[in-house]
């Protein structure tokens, strides 16, 4: 399964059943689990460290170093889950001594000429859309879907379940369950469609959306609305998420 015009390093360590076809280059420290499919001209860097079940395709490159000037070729790595499918071109770099490595869950998909910077954080379920170019030390939670030629500021926070249109740019962090979209990036209401694909109760909609209209749709600033969201709403799993987003996670401010 694995072709005789490829080249892996003798220090790279290869799972059962892998396929590897021609033209691939695979270097020395990294970890391949079982079951992979590496295509045509891909490139598996140093550091890179993959589980299961993962596809990548033409012309990827995993594992790169990274894109910032600080770092000095210090020992980090990228950390991949399982079945996830990384499309033509698209680039991961690992991690700087900022925190070491970057991070990348389960199931997937990295769309064509998409790019994950260094030290980021992506969750499992995501959606990262053709050209979108994530900088580094982003985290961005689980479902998340990111549309086409999409542009993030390092730094910044992404909730889960959201739906962010094609052509955004991100400067400020994105609190979960909402469409961002239009020029500027602003919220655009919640992402009831992808809410309901993954089996949220009209109940649970309804009460993301009491919180959300005491934020967006109150007149208010952001800390007294969630003051309110407090007094006023019922806090379940959901609505908890929302605040520990606000008050805790995000350090840019969250879009307006």
């Amino acid at each position: 399964m694995i072709n005789p015009l490829t080249y892996i390093h003798p220090g790279a360590k290869i799972g059962e059943n892998c396929t590897i076809e021609p033209f691939v280059y695979i270097d020395d420290n990294v970890v391949i689990g079982d079951n992979c499919h590496i295509m045509a001209h891909a490139s598996v860097l140093s550091g890179t460290r993959m589980g299961n079940n993962n596809k990548i395709f033409h012309g990827a490159v995993v594992g790169g170093i990274p894109q910032d000037l600080k770092f000095v070729g210090e020992d980090t790595t990228l950390e991949i889950g399982d079945n996830n499918l990384i499309r033509e071109n698209v680039t991961l770099n690992r991690g700087t001594a900022s925190k070491g490595k970057t991070v990348i869950g389960s199931n997937n998909l990295f769309m064509e000429n998409s790019h994950i910077g260094h030290d980021c954080v992506i969750g499992s379920g995501c959606i990262i859309g053709n050209s979108t170019k994530i900088a580094g030390e982003v985290v961005i939670d689980d479902f998340a879907i990111l549309s086409a030629c999409v542009l993030v500021h390092q730094f910044s926070n992404i909730g889960s379940y959201v739906m962010i249109q094609g052509g955004s740019r991100l400067t400020k962090d994105i609190p979960p369950f909402i469409i961002v979209g239009r020029e500027p990036a602003k919220y655009c209401g919640l992402n009831i469609v992808g809410l309901r694909r993954r089996g949220f109760s009209n109940e649970r909609i309804k009460n993301i959306h009491e919180a959300y209209r005491h934020i967006y749709e109150s007149g208010t600033i952001v800390s007294k609305a969630v003051e309110r969201i407090k007094e006023e709403c019922n806090i379940n799993q959901d609505v908890e998420y929302i605040i520990k987003f606000i008050e805790e996670t995000s350090q840019r401010g969250i879009i307006g």
